[in-house]
């Protein structure tokens, strides 16, 4: 179905180890992707991104749940559900990060699932998808320019 999922792969110069600790700590999350972070890589874990200040009413606050922990290999997290709600299937858009050795480096494998559940309405959902497509293609390079650098800064 049209703008169901985002799908990408990338290669990074970095040990899965080096990678996952890119992808599920606040510390080095906020390096490459949201302005702030909060969250326990831990499955059931609750937390938030944000972008932009937000100590201003401009920012971008979303809830996350982490769903998998499996240190080097997998790390997914539920988000864009709405304030107070548990994060389910039906109301949040799943990220999954899927990590192989390859060479010297890693193969990551990068799906946001949920559009079609989250959004029923048709525009809405293409609009969503749209703006994560854009994001996606933003935030990833960064992804793998500062994972890189984590290697050469040991």
């Amino acid at each position: 179905m049209e703008h169901a999922s985002i799908e990408r792969e990338l290669r990074i110069e970095a040990t899965p180890e080096v990678v996952y600790k890119v992808i599920s700590t606040p510390e080095h999350l906020q390096q490459w992707w949201p302005d702030e972070a909060e969250l326990t890589p831990a499955p059931g874990a609750t937390g938030f991104v944000a972008f932009g200040d937000t100590s201003t009413p401009d920012a971008k606050v979303a809830p996350l749940t982490v769903v998998e922990a499996d240190p080097p290999r997998r790390f997914a997290f539920r988000w864009v559900y709405d304030e107070g709600q548990t994060a389910a299937p039906a109301n949040s858009l799943l990220v999954t990060f899927e990590l192989a050795p390859s060479g010297t480096g890693t193969l990551l494998r990068f799906t946001e699932t949920g559009f079609t559940e989250r959004f029923p309405e048709p525009a809405e959902r293409e609009r969503c998808h749209r703006d994560h497509v854009t994001g996606w293609d933003r935030f990833l390079p960064r992804l793998v320019t500062y994972a890189a650098r984590q290697v050469s800064a040991a």
